[in-house]
């Protein structure tokens, strides 16, 4: 008897005995779909009304039974001719049809569904729950259907799946790290995020594995990794849960010094650094906080200054070229301000600017001063430069 397995999951295959068959399944595309939503109801009958609706929604044929007879007749066809296990996996039923999940058919979705299912009640790992969790990540090879995801039957399906998925894997992570086995959520977190590059949870899991398992520069490269994608692809800030964890990373691995030598060493060190100080914003707002907060105590005055990049036509930025605009500016930035002032990225095309002890007259010519040397660096171009400042009142914080 023939092996048939079909997969849905990070795409649509079609296996018999090991070798895809995938070209002869796919020859119709009404006939493939047909397949796929029924499988989709996992052995429900389908009435025909909805069935032709799905698979011809803006058709408005004068005998949509015979259309669909016509296209399930030629569909068995096709597919009992790769092997006699298809001939009855598609049913007729008093008005409707089903896939017979129970014709020795191997599906992915229905073995993960399954999987989920037993691993939801999992509490604790051994060899037997760690092969099954390690079984689930295999068997999840992506979303549902990506040829199909904007068709409404999948949408809603391919939610639910993923959900699922993300709460095993999390589950998962959570066993592993109950154990102390920290290379192993590195592993299971940077496969997750291949699924779903956008999950904060993942993110979070992975760098606090590579702070726990020694490995500070990797977890600080992957924050970067992390915002880099929401400013790029999502046009957004990162998370706050994301911005604070940058503060542990920075911090972790540091052994109490006593040595105040060596302290006062390292931080005149620091001090050589000329320009602006440069940072993420989750340490931004502490800097914020703090400096606020001696405003009225010491008669000072600060102001906040946000500074964007626009094209001149309105059109969006290019990513590539995007990158390299906001690093023009923010190195002119560094070049034009004072080592007081403190400079981090707001969003996608935007910094945000701290600058304590002046007035609006200085802060505006500091301001200008900036705008005419990003202009000189970015002559002949099509990029505008803007910003809005003003005041911080150290009384609302």
């Amino acid at each position: 008897m023939d092996k048939i397995q079909i997969h849905m999951l990070g795409g649509f295959h079609v296996f018999i005995n090991g070798v895809a068959v995938d070209e002869q399944v796919l020859k119709t595309k009404k006939g493939c779909m047909l397949l796929q939503y029924l499988i989709l109801q996992r052995g429900k009958p389908v009435p025909t009304v909805e069935l032709y609706e799905t698979l011809w929604p803006d058709d408005e044929n004068s005998n949509p039974a015979n259309a669909l007879k016509t296209l399930i007749s030629r569909t068995r066809a096709t597919l009992t001719k790769l092997s006699p296990l298809f001939a009855d996996c598609i049913t007729t039923q008093r008005g409707s049809y089903r896939f017979n999940a129970n014709c020795g058919i191997e599906v992915d979705i229905y073995e993960f569904e399954a999987l989920v299912q037993q691993l939801s009640e999992v509490r604790e790992l051994d060899d037997t729950t760690n092969g099954l969790f390690q079984t689930m990540l295999t068997i999840y090879a992506g979303d549902l259907l990506p040829a199909n995801a904007s068709e409404n039957w999948v949408v809603a399906r391919n939610v639910d799946l993923h959900n699922r998925y993300l709460k095993a894997v999390l589950a998962y992570i959570d066993l592993l790290r109950d154990k102390n086995n920290f290379d192993e959520v590195i592993r299971v977190s940077r496969v997750a995020l291949d699924i779903d590059a956008f999950d904060e949870r993942l993110h979070i899991s992975l760098m606090d594995a590579l702070v726990r398992a020694g490995r500070n520069n990797e977890s600080l490269m992957q924050y970067k990794h992390a915002t880099n994608i929401y400013y790029r692809y999502l046009g957004a800030q990162p998370p706050e849960a994301l911005q604070d964890f940058y503060k542990q990373i920075i911090t972790a691995g540091q052994e109490l010094e006593m040595n105040i030598d060596l302290i006062k060493a390292e931080l005149a060190e620091a001090g050589k650094i000329k320009g602006a100080f440069v940072c993420e914003y989750a340490v931004f707002k502490d800097i914020y906080h703090l400096q606020a907060r001696s405003l009225e105590r010491l008669g000072l005055s600060m102001f906040i200054v946000l500074m964007k990049v626009n094209t001149i036509d309105g059109t969006p930025f290019e990513p590539l070229k995007l990158d390299d605009v906001m690093k023009r500016l923010l190195d002119v930035l560094r070049n034009n301000l004072r080592k007081g002032d403190t400079v981090s990225q707001f969003s996608p095309t935007q910094f945000a600017l701290l600058l304590p002890s002046v007035n609006y007259d200085t802060g505006k010519l500091v301001m200008e001063r900036i705008r005419r040397a990003f202009y000189r660096e970015q002559a002949n171009s099509n990029i505008m430069l803007t910003y809005r400042f003003g005041p911080v009142d150290g009384k609302s914080v």
